[in-house]
């Protein structure tokens, strides 16, 4: 890995959102971007603008019906009763927007720019837009419209790899990534998740397929927890496969200071798992996901960022970072108050605790799976 990663973004996501009081209504990935521009983390070509997927790319994995469907909906901003309840637009969480095709359809393309990346240089590339793992061949789901995750591990295979890994430390379950590559041995799927969550797969017992590895956690999932996840369980599971490549989804909804999961993490556990996992393979996708606190995702996925590029964490934030992180706003009560320390460092406090027996057990399962 010679060349220095490479960060993928789009204005789409400055200038478009789902609506509302939608949770992904907040700036995100432009604050991510616009962070790590004011930190002056980005060398010389070390940014790259994604493309939109063309519908031709899309339908490698979702069917040709339900991409026009979308581009249709984006057309009319309309969606009649019947593809409504067909395609699960309009409803479930999974607005009809200005840009319902061209936003989701950035996030695979540079999902795919990626992957094409990787297959001729290897390296590191993060691209925030994108892990929609939930997006289904004939439906949105979850908030996810396209699933480039899956079309992004497909790009790899079918450009000659022949073991892919995926790791998904999102708070929800990776369905649809899961359902995608069941029984597909070229492809190792790991998902950490919070137990009972929707959308209510990804049980243990579930695994069945050989190479499906599932770690639902009990809410309430600390640091400490998270560490012996990655070090007592995935990190071997993936150095043992031996990937070809690793695509790594790193949602921030576990985050404790995220509005919409139950989850106690800082984004030390999170960016302690990507230090762990990242040289695991020659070839490494580092993508976004869920997140619903525009402050605490953009200081994860910037710290993302450092750890990707070796880069020191400063203890207190300089000043162009400070005033980006104070310009921010969000309707929700925490957002009305914010705590001092999310417009002053990227870094939480850290959050060790007990690990469970449940989280012992998870551990244990793996290790028993790896011995037979």
């Amino acid at each position: 890995m010679s060349s220095p990663p490479l960060l993928l973004g789009n204005e789409i996501y400055r200038h478009s959102t789902l609506g509302g009081k939608h949770p992904l209504s907040i700036p995100r990935v432009s604050t991510m971007l616009d962070l790590v521009g004011a930190l002056g983390w980005l060398a010389p070509g070390q940014y790259a603008e994604s493309r939109p997927a063309r519908p031709e790319e899309l339908t490698r994995f979702h069917v040709p019906d339900y991409v026009a469907a979308v581009q249709a909906a984006e057309r009319s901003l309309t969606v009649s009763p019947e593809d409504s309840l067909r395609y699960n637009l309009g409803r479930g969480g999974n607005p009809v927007y200005a840009t319902m095709f061209r936003r989701p359809a950035t996030g695979v393309g540079g999902s795919l720019m990626a992957a094409a990346l990787l297959l001729a240089e290897g390296g590191i590339i993060h691209s925030p837009g994108g892990g929609t793992h939930h997006g289904r061949p004939d439906r949105a789901s979850g908030f996810c419209y396209f699933n480039d995750p899956v079309l992004a591990i497909l790009h790899l295979l079918d450009g000659g790899l022949s073991r892919v890994a995926y790791v998904d430390l999102d708070v929800h379950h990776g369905d649809g990534v899961a359902d995608a590559f069941a029984g597909d041995d070229r492809v190792l799927v790991v998902s950490v998740h919070e137990a009972g969550r929707w959308p209510h797969t990804g049980l243990a017992d579930e695994e069945g397929i050989g190479n499906l590895f599932n770690y639902p956690v009990p809410p309430g999932m600390n640091d400490s927890e998270m560490d012996a996840l990655v070090e007592g369980a995935i990190g071997p599971l993936v150095e043992s496969f031996r990937p070809d490549a690793l695509v790594l989804q790193c949602g921030a909804d576990a985050l404790a200071d995220d509005p919409l999961a139950k989850q106690e993490l800082s984004n030390l556990a999170l960016w302690r798992a990507v230090r762990a996992l990242k040289g695991l393979s020659p070839r490494l996708l580092v993508l976004g996901g869920g997140g619903y606190n525009p402050w605490s995702v953009a200081r994860c996925w910037t710290g993302i960022w450092a750890v990707l590029n070796g880069i020191g964490i400063p203890d207190r934030l300089p000043a162009p970072a400070e005033a980006l992180l104070r310009s921010l706003n969000w309707s929700r009560a925490a957002g009305r108050n914010p705590p001092e320390h999310w417009f002053t460092s990227l870094a939480d406090t850290g959050r060790d605790g007990p690990v469970r027996d449940a989280v012992r057990a998870l551990v244990g399962r793996t290790r028993e799976r790896m011995r037979t």
